[in-house]
């Protein structure tokens, strides 16, 4: 085998998905001791026959996603004519899935790298949301889509990672009356927060539960009713100063809640 074999990798798109497979194939015959060269978005034969010449000069071999059948149908014609191995990975699963499903192929060059774009923008959403969970970091504030504030057991971090799977970057911020909420808070676009209100008795009870799963007697401070009226006069303040936008989750499940959410940013955005 040639030492340090030359792959040019041509595509129509960015080259991802004819790298990959290269790569795979490439491993089957050495440890890595390669050189993959790519040639993206690749839109006409004048790329083509450059290609075909740098791979003749540099005894490489090429490697290519074409959705463009007359590109590719070039490719293949003039690879042959200069004696140079040209792999076509997606032409072939093209032509059986057209044969198979008896349907044209859209021929969208990058259709995979936007699915892949919608992935990794859900997935930092996700990341987003967990470190920025309950007040861990006030600097999550002025980056956040949604700043959802209130007091403890509003359903903040669910709805947190609800919102996220919607591509949506959330912070949420805790409200507790011996606690100075972070500057942050009242510096940004109050359009962008969501204050979580509940009822006293709600609350109440879901936290006697919280404490009965924990293990714990139901006659702590927490779930004091006293308590409970003192924090959620605190949280009608703090809002209040913020000027933001509150929902009373008191009898809404997380996903109705996230539904009034995504309804209310998408009203101010218009």
């Amino acid at each position: 085998m040639i030492k340090d074999p030359l792959v040019y990798v041509l595509s129509d798109s960015v080259g991802e998905t004819a790298e990959l497979v290269i790569k795979a194939g490439l491993s089957q015959f050495n440890n890595g001791e390669y050189k993959i060269q790519r040639i993206p978005y690749v839109e006409d034969k004048e790329t083509i026959d450059d290609s075909i010449q740098l791979a003749k000069e540099k005894n490489g071999i090429i490697g290519f996603t074409l959705v463009d059948p007359n590109l590719r149908e070039y490719l293949n014609e003039k690879a042959e004519e200069q004696n140079i191995e040209a792999i076509d990975i997606m032409g072939p699963m093209l032509k059986a899935m057209e044969r198979v499903y008896d349907k044209k192929p859209r021929l969208e060059p990058g259709l995979v790298h936007q699915l892949d774009e919608d992935y990794f923008k859900k997935v930092e959403a996700i990341e987003f949301a967990v470190k920025y969970d309950d007040g861990r970091d006030p600097r999550g504030i002025s980056r956040a889509d949604i700043i959802l504030i209130g007091v403890s057991r509003t359903s903040k971090t669910p709805l947190s990672q609800y919102l996220a799977h919607k591509r949506l970057k959330v912070a949420n911020i805790p409200i507790v009356p011996e606690v100075e909420p972070p500057e942050e808070l009242f510096e940004v676009d109050p359009k962008r927060c969501i204050g979580l209100r509940i009822s006293p008795e709600k609350l109440n009870d879901i936290r006697k539960e919280r404490l009965k799963a924990l293990g714990l007697g139901d006659q702590a401070t927490y779930a004091n009713i006293q308590r409970i009226h003192q924090e959620l006069d605190y949280f009608n303040k703090v809002v209040e100063k913020i000027g933001c936008h509150v929902i009373d989750v008191s009898n809404k499940a997380v996903e109705e809640t996230a539904n009034s959410i995504m309804r209310y940013i998408q009203e101010k955005n218009n």
